[in-house]
């Protein structure tokens, strides 16, 4: 027999259900949610924990009109169902299907697209403020989860909200949380009388009479005075009301009536209204539930038993990371971890086991991440900041200014850099390279394999001045050698295959691409080099101005925007050397556009950076020189 889900086309057919088919139709979204992700990857914590979320949005509120923004957006998949992409739902994250994000060119529902933490209630306001000076009349709403709240920038957005008393509502999808019984019923209790339209208009009308009063203006000023004591007593979200915000809750978040109920009462309310909703990441799913975090972003698993469809590789990048940095903080002590709410993503579990007291998590902040790692580097210590490539981006003024303007010892450990995959545009490692190379002091690497990283790590600890280390999403080859670890020359490549008529200049494990290019060119008979530059910044001069003598015809490789990269650096340095003979250059990067969701090998390929695409580009430009 057909469910409800399968009638699901458009929100208008999701308000036309009555609460008990909409009760059904949650159970049939947690099933088709894990049956999806466990064959495409992907959010499914976080989605199966706003399903009954979601539909009360949509029965309250007309997407296609009215204005809903999803923070992050890593659990909009529900949304998506509902807004006419059911039948696409298959293709998630894949190459040319739906994206695990919003995104404007996929649906009018999706009004803005999203990917970053922190961000939503800006955006929002900025919506809201628009559609007054515009003359319109539609909601417009913002979903945001507690860990999101503790950006700097939902705070800033907060406060002007508060400021110009805008009329917009924030749903804050707190999933953390304990909420004491007790506690939560009288919250429930005062959010319902403040919902009240009839207690609302006698406040104010009270309030009208006490200023008549010959002694009104002071008896009102002690009755607010009053008021605001009892509130700060009972009502658990004074913050938001005292920065100009009504607070609604909390609320449970998986009572599909009693969401819909107050989002309706919501909309009732000016000015500009937060409404705390209670859930559970996993809610519905046993393995989930127990395990929120494996689940958050999961790749392909058994539904049945929750388990992996592969076991997770120990030889990534992120993972050596991990255990050499536990190494080395053992020999010395004024080592200490830095992360942005991605503790186990990042590769430091295990030092934060290992050494507590030496590390800090400090929320999904990356700016006060690298600011706050400054201070400790001020004070002596050698701070070791890990954060993705895409997360780093947002803290691009306080590298610059806390970091390296102060020459401070602090090591960035970068994360996910170049192609990541999957999660798409936001949050593919594309520009690191282009927005680190030229800050002052920096020194910037890139290793080819895991050994290399676990040197770099050493070599960055060592230098007393700012270091950066970036490093891919994927497997690095062979494990790292345990002995001693040795720093390495700071500046200096390793040329990996000699050859005279071309030559690959690469940093990071693209270089394999290379490799293999330089083999099917030799079975041709033509003799290409390749080089493992290492360091980005300072380029080691010697080789690229010896191959470029040699070779006459260079390919640049990298996983970084070609505008700006290490590309960039070679043609910077030749161009400051006229006596070196002229080279014909090619640079090979990631093209001046957003790199799209889909499998790396696929996302590679397409791009040109795998090895038949390099070997034709060899054959090609040697062709040519000769013409």
């Amino acid at each position: 027999m057909a469910g409800y889900l399968e009638r699901i086309d458009s929100p208008q057919d999701v308000k036309a259900l009555s609460a008990e088919e909409a009760e059904t139709l949650a159970q049939e979204v947690r099933e088709l949610l894990v049956g999806t992700v466990s064959k495409t990857g992907g959010h499914l914590a976080s989605n199966l924990g706003v399903v009954e979320l979601t539909i009360a949005l949509h029965r309250v509120f007309d997407t296609a009109r009215d204005r809903l923004i999803w923070d992050v957006g890593h659990q909009s998949y529900v949304h998506k169902l509902l807004t006419g992409r059911r039948d696409r739902i298959h293709t998630l994250r894949q190459l040319g299907g739906l994206a695990g994000f919003p995104r404007r060119e996929e649906s009018e529902h999706d009004c803005f697209n999203t990917g970053h933490g922190s961000t939503s209630i800006s955006t929002a306001l900025g919506m809201a403020k628009a559609r007054d000076l515009q003359g319109g009349n539609e909601a417009v709403v913002a979903v945001i989860g507690d860990g999101a709240m503790g950006g700097g920038l939902a705070f800033e957005a907060l406060n002007q909200a508060g400021h110009l008393k805008t009329s917009l509502l924030v749903v804050l999808n707190d999933n953390e949380m304990s909420i004491a019984r007790n506690v939560g019923a009288l919250a429930g209790y005062l959010a319902r009388i403040r919902l009240d339209p009839h207690y609302l208009r006698a406040k104010e009308n009270f309030e009208a009479l006490l200023g008549r009063l010959k002694r009104g203006p002071a008896l009102l000023e002690a009755v607010e005075r009053f008021k605001s004591g009892v509130k700060q007593l009972l009502v658990p979200g004074i913050l938001f009301e005292e920065l100009g915000w009504t607070y609604l809750g909390p609320i449970d978040g998986h009572d599909l009536g009693a969401l819909t109920e107050m989002l309706g009462h919501a909309t009732t309310l000016r000015g500009p209204v937060l409404m705390h909703v209670i859930t559970k990441k996993g809610k519905g799913y046993s393995f989930a539930e127990e395990d929120a975090c494996r689940f958050h972003g999961i790749t392909p698993f058994d539904a049945d038993s929750g388990e992996p469809d592969r076991a997770p590789s120990q030889l990534t990048f992120t993972a050596t990371f991990g255990e050499t940095l536990v190494r080395l903080a053992e020999q010395d002590e004024r080592i200490v971890a830095v992360t942005a709410a991605m503790r186990d993503g990042a590769g430091l579990k295990g030092f934060a086991e290992r050494f507590p007291q030496r590390f800090f998590d400090v929320g999904m902040a990356e700016g006060h991440a690298v600011t706050f790692a400054a201070g400790l580097a001020a004070r002596g210590l050698r701070p070791v900041v890990a954060i993705y490539s895409t997360f780093l981006q947002r803290a691009y003024d306080q590298v610059v200014h806390d970091v390296c303007l102060q020459n401070l010892p602090v090591v960035l450990a970068v994360d996910r850099a170049g192609v990541v995959g999957e999660d798409g545009p936001t949050h593919q490692g594309a520009f690191d390279l282009s927005y680190l190379r030229h800050i002052p002091n920096l020194t910037l690497m890139a290793p080819r394999h895991l050994a290399d990283l676990a040197a770099m790590l050493a070599t960055a600890l060592n230098l007393g001045t700012p270091a950066a280390i970036r490093y891919p999403r994927c497997d690095g080859g062979s494990p790292a050698n345990g002995d001693e670890l040795q720093p390495l020359p700071v500046g200096k490549g390793e040329l990996l295959r000699a050859g005279s008529d071309l030559a690959y200049l690469c940093v990071g494990p693209i270089a394999a691409e290379a490799l293999a290019a330089a083999q099917a060119l030799a079975e041709q008979g033509l003799e290409a080099a390749v080089a493992d530059l290492k360091f980005v910044k300072p380029l080691d001069e010697e080789l690229v101005l010896e191959l470029a003598g040699r070779c006459r015809r260079l390919i640049t490789v990298e996983e970084n925007q070609a505008a700006g990269g290490m590309g960039s650096a070679v043609l910077e340095l030749l161009a400051a050397h006229p006596l070196a003979p002229e080279a014909r250059v090619q640079c090979v990067g990631l093209p001046d556009r957003f790199t799209e969701h889909g499998a790396r090998r696929l996302i590679l390929a397409q791009l040109g950076l795998c090895a038949p695409a390099l070997a034709e580009r060899g054959r090609s430009l040697v062709a040519t020189a000769q013409g």
